[in-house]
């Protein structure tokens, strides 16, 4: 009996410390989803300026609404935290190659990829640690940015 505990407590260990990854893959497997990536951003900041609108109506009755306002919270920062994934794992880590030398095009192009990538990543940051909507207009307009650059090459 004594045995069978580590056949058994191991793999129930080992499944409570997987962490699942959402962003695509890293093999490389050559199979990539960029317009299902700026759809999900788009709808990531929808969400985010939803929970934000509801907070702000939420907060009118603090002590009546608290858990709906926390469950609010939580919903605008983990759609954050998903763009910023996309942003990171997908585009920057996977998709975004450094450019050749002695192509001052190709290089100029790259660094305004990451240039707008990284405010992206910084206003899904001010999404976070605000109500204000104009951090989801600022993001929405990097993402139309983001998205003409890199579909243009």
């Amino acid at each position: 009996m004594r045995r069978l505990v580590p056949f058994v407590l191991l793999p129930l260990i080992l499944l409570a410390l997987h962490r699942s990854a959402s962003a695509h893959c890293e093999i490389p497997c050559g199979i990539y989803g960029d317009e299902a990536r700026f759809s999900a951003i788009a709808e990531n900041l929808k969400t985010i300026e939803k929970s934000m609108n509801q907070i702000v109506l939420l907060s009118a009755d603090a002590g009546k609404n608290m858990n709906q306002l926390v469950r609010w919270v939580n919903n605008k920062e983990s759609h954050a935290d998903q763009i910023r994934e996309i942003v990171a794992q997908y585009f920057l880590a996977q998709r975004i190659k450094a450019p050749a030398n002695g192509d001052p095009a190709a290089r100029k192009a790259y660094t305004e990829k990451l240039a707008l990538l990284h405010q992206m990543i910084v206003s899904a940051m001010k999404c976070k640690q605000t109500t204000d909507t104009a951090h989801v207009k600022k993001s929405r307009e990097l993402l139309r940015s983001f998205e003409a650059l890199y579909m243009k090459n």
